[in-house]
């Protein structure tokens, strides 16, 4: 472990900020089954387990518990979005706890008497908010895993078009398979008319699970977006593969400078889901 840093003037939140590489090494010998999984949860899911354990002691630290929400709200969906095995979620979030506290007890221990704090009032705190992100994580979790299955479900017998509400203004549309004439035909009339009965101001489109589209059907999604727009809803697109992006390319189609893009769908997550609370 790197040398611990401290000095007199150190509240907990500087101390742990000073230290944070030795939090992060404690961490990963915490987290025996989740160590060796950390590249391929960031390969699938584009989820950096080690920044996202120090943003969360963060809001624990600080208090911050609606921040502390937010995040796991959005670490569910994701989690949910990308099948990862909550069991992993569950280890890594209990070696964040014991791992905290082990930083905590070191910054104690460094603390002269007067300045040390009630040790009980600290472990009701942290373990409370711990328990918090858990508990909110784990419904995230689960609804949106639930509102998936049911949408999939739905999509396979063409009945509906999965657009699954995360919040009052924010909805979510995942496209999975291929993209046809008859698809693109249901989402016109789906999108628009839940663009209207939800009233819906953000429509984040992710198309991750869509390996293939034709030229025909890019030029109708782009239909979709722009009548969306029409309705004052904004469109954002994340999860493009290489492959649709290289077709998209090579059939010369350019995409309305008003359509935004970005990689994945956690990335619109953090900057639409959060801004909008």
């Amino acid at each position: 472990m790197q040398t611990i840093t401290y000095e007199d003037s150190f509240q907990f939140i500087d101390f742990f900020e000073a230290n944070s590489q030795a939090f992060t090494e404690t961490l990963l010998k915490e987290a025996v089954n989740v160590k060796d999984k950390i590249e391929e949860i960031r390969r699938v899911g584009n989820i950096d387990l080690v920044t996202n354990a120090q943003t969360l002691v963060g809001y624990i630290i600080e208090e911050n518990d609606q921040e502390l929400y937010t995040f796991a709200q959005q670490e569910g969906i994701a989690w949910a979005t990308h099948s990862l095995a909550v069991s992993f979620k569950l280890e890594w979030v209990q070696a964040i706890r014991r791992t905290l506290w082990v930083f905590y007890e070191k910054y104690t221990e460094l603390e002269s008497n007067d300045k040390r704090k009630d040790f009980f009032e600290m472990e009701k705190q942290f373990n409370n908010r711990v328990d918090y992100f858990l508990n909110s994580f784990f419904i995230s979790y689960t609804e949106y895993k639930d509102s998936l299955i049911k949408a999939q479900k739905e999509l396979v017998e063409h009945l509906s078009v999965p657009i699954i509400p995360i919040n009052h203004s924010v909805s979510i549309l995942p496209l999975i398979g291929s993209i046809d004439a008859q698809r693109t035909e249901i989402l016109e009339d789906k999108v628009l008319s839940a663009i209207s009965d939800m009233r819906i101001h953000t429509l984040i489109m992710d198309l991750s699970g869509v390996a293939d589209i034709s030229r025909d059907d890019v030029h109708r999604l782009i239909q979709i977006i722009d009548g969306a727009s029409l309705m004052g809803c904004t469109t954002v697109i994340t999860g493009l593969r290489k492959l649709v992006v290289m077709k998209i390319t090579e059939l010369g189609i350019n995409l309305n400078e008003e359509i935004k893009t970005l990689g994945t769908l956690q990335q619109a997550l953090r900057e639409y889901f959060y801004t909008s609370q």
